[in-house]
């Protein structure tokens, strides 16, 4: 009973998403290809980029990918650990930050 609705499998199919539209899809990945290579950002700093977007966009196949990625890039678990809190807090502050909009909504309504 250990099956989830996420088969890690998956991920190894993700260059498949071509064959239902091949432009596109290959579009992306040059897209993709591009985004990753070093840059002004490193590929390490890219990659815990990721990793943490990763974890704030909740995405199973992203976290495993970005996590034996950046092992394999000498990211240590604590850098790892960091960057998600880091993406956490943004993540968090985001929320909260758009009470304001509640509020103002409330402020109107109750005038």
């Amino acid at each position: 009973m250990s099956k989830t609705y996420y088969d890690e499998a998956d991920l190894r199919k993700f260059g498949k998403i071509t064959e239902w539209s091949e432009e596109l899809g290959t579009k992306f990945f040059d897209y993709y290809g591009k985004v990753f290579e070093e840059g002004a950002l490193s590929a390490r700093e890219k990659s815990l980029i990721a990793l943490a977007v990763a974890h704030t966009e909740q995405c199973p196949y992203c976290i495993d990918a970005y996590t034996k990625d950046g092992l394999q890039k000498g990211i240590t678990k604590e850098e790892m650990m960091e960057a998600i809190h880091v993406g956490a807090a943004i993540k968090s502050g985001a929320t909260l930050v758009h009470g304001v909009q509640m509020m103002n909504v409330v402020n109107k309504l109750e005038m």
